[in-house]
């Protein structure tokens, strides 16, 4: 698994139009403004219209747990000593990891609100990531890398991206990963790691890619040493869920804080069968327990069980990457240090939560698998446009879910 095999023909040159700055930042104005036409024309039960640029209208159910830490800190109680009718399981908010709240906290600092402060930190990790993406690709436009770009505004799950919700920082912190093994920078691969791992579980597979870099990354190192860069950037990355620990054991006294509220109260913490996780995912009934009293929009009315078209099209997209990583290996014989990061990327992005269980989460999870369009900016246009239209369709699907409040 060489990044650059013995004998193998050099990679002709990509060719790449003029180097500009603009279009991160334009694919960065036209997510927001197509987010803001989704909240437009979603309504409420109440037939209210959501406000996409309030703080409010991008909270959701985990969003008031991260805000929770950010102000004051981690706590664990039974539920019962506080909530006389509560089922007899552990409350808190140790499930939820500390890197973006504690980011929160640092820009509250200035003295912006922690609800501003939070969709600050998230505008800005999400403008983060079409620039680091950018440079990825080349940072030269051409039909392929604008293609690209454009799938980025209306990735799946990337309604996420703009929630208070770690989404943008952990996918940002896991291209910052990539940019450092392709820079032959363990230190900064390390960093991106361990930023990834304090934000979220799903951040962890940072480690795992970087364990397997020594058999693809740092070619100008003799062998021992490409093991001792993989190593230790693994390590250093892997102490971001230590650091979550002890951010939790400080705030309740107990390292096993985390799984504890994970056992007790989500019946989740061991490895669950994949395929079985994936169907119970598909059929969860959203519409039926989350759905809108009263008067809906046509988006919302046709958007309730929009999580079974994004399980489909997640599929496809991580299809689409195996394929194209096959072909390139198959007529290269190689792939790109930054091709081998993003496939073993998003390959466990779209795994890990239905290993772990998470029935009610894998669509935001899985928009981490923002990283595998690395390797769409080497898919031909045929590929990228009726991939593009497919995202542009269900992002507005599951967008509408997402502001009437079916999503959690």
């Amino acid at each position: 698994m060489s990044g650059s095999a013995a004998g193998a023909p050099a990679r002709p040159a990509r060719r790449y139009g003029r180097r500009t700055l603009l279009p991160p930042v334009a694919a960065w104005v036209a997510a927001n403004l197509f987010t803001w036409l989704i909240a437009k024309l979603s309504v409420t039960g109440d037939g209210s219209k959501v406000a996409f640029w309030s703080t409010g209208g991008r909270q959701r159910w985990d969003s008031g747990h991260y805000l929770s830490i950010a102000k004051t800190g981690y706590e664990m109680f039974w539920c019962r000593e506080r909530y006389e009718n509560f089922p007899d399981v552990m409350c808190g908010n140790v499930a939820w990891f500390p890197g973006y709240p504690m980011s929160v906290r640092a820009v509250s600092a200035t003295g912006l609100s922690y609800e501003i402060s939070a969709v600050v930190v998230t505008e800005l990790c999400l403008l983060g990531m079409f620039a680091v993406l950018w440079w990825l690709l080349g940072s030269r436009l051409t039909w392929a890398t604008g293609l690209t770009l454009a799938v980025g505004t209306v990735f799946p799950g990337g309604i996420y991206f703009h929630a208070t919700f770690p989404i943008a920082m952990g996918t940002l912190a896991l291209l910052v990963c990539v940019v450092g093994v392709k820079r032959g920078s363990w230190a900064l691969a390390a960093a991106g790691g361990f930023v990834a791992a304090s934000c979220h579980l799903v951040g962890a597979v940072a480690v795992g890619m970087l364990l397997l870099s020594a058999f693809f990354a740092w070619q100008g190192d003799p062998r021992p040493k490409r093991f001792l860069k993989a190593g230790a950037s693994a390590a250093l990355a892997g102490c971001g869920v230590l650091w979550a620990k002890w951010q939790m054991w400080q705030g309740t006294g107990r390292w096993d804080a985390y799984e504890t509220i994970q056992e007790s109260s989500y019946k989740q913490g061991d490895l669950r069968q994949p395929f079985e996780e994936m169907g119970k995912a598909y059929q969860f009934p959203f519409s039926d327990w989350y759905k809108p009293k009263g008067d809906m929009s046509w988006l919302v009315e046709h958007a309730l069980a929009a999580h079974r078209t994004q399980l489909w099209l997640n599929i496809a997209f991580i299809l689409l990457v195996l394929v194209t990583a096959a072909f390139l290996l198959v007529r290269d014989r190689r792939l790109e240090v930054e091709e081998w990061a993003a496939l073993l990327l998003t390959v466990a992005v779209f795994l890990l939560p239905f290993f772990a269980g998470a029935q009610m989460s894998w669509y935001r999870n899985h928009a981490q698998m923002f990283v595998g369009l690395i390797l769409v900016g080497r898919m031909p246009r045929w590929v990228q446009v009726p991939l593009l239209a497919a995202c542009a369709v269900q992002f507005a699907l599951l967008g509408a879910m997402f502001f009437a409040g079916v999503l959690v």
